[in-house]
C-alpha cells in the first residue's frame, strides 16, 4: 500500500491489480493535492478503508478475487458516504450494470481514459462528497437545535406551570386571609377584594368601583398620600367601615411584571 499525504484529510483510493496503472494513476492526481492510498486488491482496499477516512474511490472491474463491482456493493454497505467510480472497457460493461442500478457504483469510466476528462470526473466525486458532507453536518446541527429548542420549551411549560400554580395559590392565600384586603390598580380602580374585605364592606364593595366611591373621605386622603410616596411606605389611618372601627394600612407597590398599585389591609379595632 502506497500512501502519499498532503493537506487534504479525505483521501481518493486507487484499486487496481496493475502496478503500472497505479503509478500512472498516483502521477496524474498528485499535481491535483489529494491524498493518495493506492491497493492492489479489492480486498486490499476494503482494508484500508477500515482504517482511513476516503472520500472518493476509483477502482479498476476486473481483478482476481473480487471484482470492482462486487467491492462496491461492500463499500456501500459499509461505507455509504464514499464516492465510487470504477473503471473498465466496454466488453466489461454487462458485468458492472446491476452495481450501477443498485447505486453501488457512482459513475462508469471508460479504459483507455483522458487525463482531463479522468481529473474532472474525480473533482466532480470530490464536491460531491463535500456537498453530502456538508449537508450531514447541517443535519446534525439542525438535530441539535431541535433537542437544545424541544428542552427550552419543556422548561418553559414547566416554569408556566409553577408559575400558574404559584399564582392560584396566591390568590387563595389571599382570598382567605383572616384581614380584610383592597388591591387598587395606579387609576383609583379597585381590582382586587378577598373574603374578608366583602365581609366587612358588604354589597357596597364591587371590583371596578373606585376609592372615593367606597371609603370615607379621610380614607381616601390617606390613600392619595400613599399613592404620592415612596413604594414600601405605609400609611395609616383610622376610620370607621362597616358599622366598625378599623385601623387601615395603605402602601403603594411595584412588583413583577411591570405591575404597581396600593394595597389596602383594614384591622378591626379588636385584631
Amino acid at each position: 500500500m502506497l500512501v502519499e499525504t498532503d493537506q487534504l484529510p479525505d483521501a481518493l483510493l486507487l484499486v487496481d491489480d496493475e502496478v503500472n496503472i497505479l503509478r500512472s494513476l498516483t502521477r496524474l492526481f498528485r499535481r491535483e493535492g489529494y491524498r493518495i492510498l493506492t491497493a492492489n486488491s479489492a480486498q486490499e482496499g476494503l482494508d484500508i478503508l477500515a482504517q482511513e477516512k476516503v472520500a472518493v474511490i476509483l477502482s479498476d472491474q476486473r481483478m482476481p478475487g473480487m471484482t470492482g463491482s462486487e467491492m462496491f456493493k461492500e463499500v456501500k454497505s459499509r461505507y455509504p458516504d464514499t464516492i465510487r467510480l470504477i473503471m473498465s472497457g466496454y466488453t466489461e460493461l454487462e458485468s458492472i450494470t446491476s452495481a450501477i442500478n443498485d447505486g453501488a457504483v457512482y459513475k462508469f469510466l471508460l479504459k483507455p481514459w483522458e487525463d482531463e476528462k479522468l481529473l474532472q470526473h474525480i473533482r466532480e466525486a470530490f464536491s460531491i462528497h463535500e456537498l453530502k458532507s456538508k449537508n450531514a453536518r447541517l443535519n446534525e446541527q439542525l438535530k441539535e437545535l431541535n433537542r437544545q429548542l424541544e428542552q427550552k420549551v419543556e422548561e418553559q411549560n414547566l416554569e408556566l406551570i409553577l408559575n400558574v400554580r404559584s399564582l392560584r395559590a396566591s390568590q387563595e392565600i389571599l382570598e382567605h386571609l383572616p384581614v380584610a384586603i383592597v388591591g387598587v390598580s395606579d387609576d383609583g380602580m379597585i381590582v382586587e377584594v378577598n373574603a374578608a374585605a366583602r365581609a366587612l364592606l358588604g354589597e357596597g364593595l364591587q371590583v371596578g368601583m373606585f376609592v372615593m366611591q367606597v371609603f370615607p373621605e379621610n380614607v381616601f386622603h390617606s390613600y392619595m398620600e400613599a399613592v404620592k410616596s415612596s413604594v414600601g411606605e405605609v400609611v395609616q389611618v383610622a376610620a370607621v367601615i362597616g358599622g366598625q372601627s378599623t385601623h387601615m394600612l395603605i402602601k403603594r407597590f411595584s412588583g413583577n411584571f411591570n405591575v404597581s398599585g396600593t394595597v389596602m389591609a383594614m384591622l378591626s379595632a379588636q385584631q
